[in-house]
């Protein structure tokens, strides 16, 4: 009894003294984000509603560049051995001398003095073109013997194309190298420095060597491309017709194969072309002329060597091919 006593005791005095102490104890707010905030992005977002994204600079514009850093790099990074003189020149466009000397002009500088001594990539960039177009048809020609000039030339246009230029181009960092009068560089003058870049290689490491940087970043764009995805044929029977003929085999016969759905909204045909009883191809259409078309289209394919099912493109270099037939002739 009397030591539930003492504590019913100790327990009071405890909570009274507790509750004194508590009296004392001022209690502040800790929030995640302060007041002012939600004003303040509200105002920016709404600036940024109304005047639009910054314009974006160049890269040698923001902190932490080294020109001369940068262009060791990128030959480094490409395993390729150029001379550093050439290679800073494939980068100088001629729009960049123009305004950088219309520039010096509007600050008052003295433009004897202080002489741009940079030289433009005008010439580089004309024999990297050059070499480009050649390596591109001869490497056409070699891997498609039986495709026509017409559908060699429709590859080369592709390959050397600005389009795909630029896409190999920008995602080799050629971008962030070039000088250039403005920014975003535009396709043309990035076009003009790859090929300077093409022609520093040539200069510097020989045509061979410039010919395996075509065949690793400017050749392999080729793979999964259609033929007439680059080749527009407006007659692809009157083409398969010329092309049997110069063969001395009989001309084809289309016939319809199967059909599905002949009588609702979607038809489907498969018409497939004949020649001395021996398949040649057969395509899909909605209608029998799409189907026809198609067929001649697949038989096109087969004759050029660019079928669907065709051995993948070989960019392995010779050395390695030779050891790897070495390895099966030997097994």
């Amino acid at each position: 009894m009397a030591t539930g006593f003492l504590l019913n005791r100790a327990a009071q005095t405890l909570g009274v003294h507790c509750q004194n102490v508590c009296r004392n104890v001022t209690l502040t707010q800790v929030r995640g984000k302060k007041r002012w905030m939600k004003a303040y992005v509200y105002l920016m977002a709404k600036k940024l509603r109304l005047e639009g994204p910054p314009p974006p600079k160049p890269r040698s514009q923001k902190p932490n560049w080294d020109y001369h850093a940068e262009v060791n790099a990128f030959q480094t990074r490409l395993h390729e051995n150029f001379s550093l003189e050439l290679l800073k020149r494939a980068f100088v466009n001629p729009c960049y001398l123009k305004a950088e000397s219309e520039r010096r002009q509007g600050l008052g500088v003295d433009t004897e003095l202080t002489a741009l001594t940079l030289e433009d990539n005008i010439e580089l960039s004309a024999k990297g073109e050059a070499f480009a177009k050649v390596f591109a048809a001869d490497w056409c020609r070699a891997s498609f013997p039986s495709l026509p000039n017409e559908g060699v030339q429709s590859v080369v246009d592709h390959l050397t194309g600005v389009r795909t230029v630029t896409y190999v181009a920008r995602r080799l960092g050629i971008e962030d190298l070039t000088m250039s009068a403005e920014f975003p560089i535009p396709d043309e003058v990035l076009y003009s420095t790859f090929m300077a870049v093409i022609g520093a290689l040539q200069e510097s490491s020989g045509a061979e060597r410039a010919g395996f940087f075509l065949r690793d970043f400017l050749v392999t764009q080729m793979i999964g491309r259609d033929l007439f995805d680059l080749w527009t044929v407006v007659n692809p029977m009157g083409l398969l017709t010329e092309e049997l003929t110069k063969r001395n085999i009989p001309l084809p016969e289309p016939r319809l194969i199967r059909s599905a759905g002949a009588s609702t909204v979607l038809p489907l045909y498969f018409v497939g072309l004949y020649s001395e009883k021996k398949l040649l191809a057969q395509g899909p259409g909605e209608t029998l002329a799409a189907a026809e078309e198609e067929a001649a289209r697949v038989a096109l394919r087969k004759i050029y060597g660019f079928s669907e099912n065709r051995k993948p493109i070989n960019f392995s270099p010779q050395k390695e091919q030779q050891t790897t037939v070495q390895a099966i002739s030997s097994n």
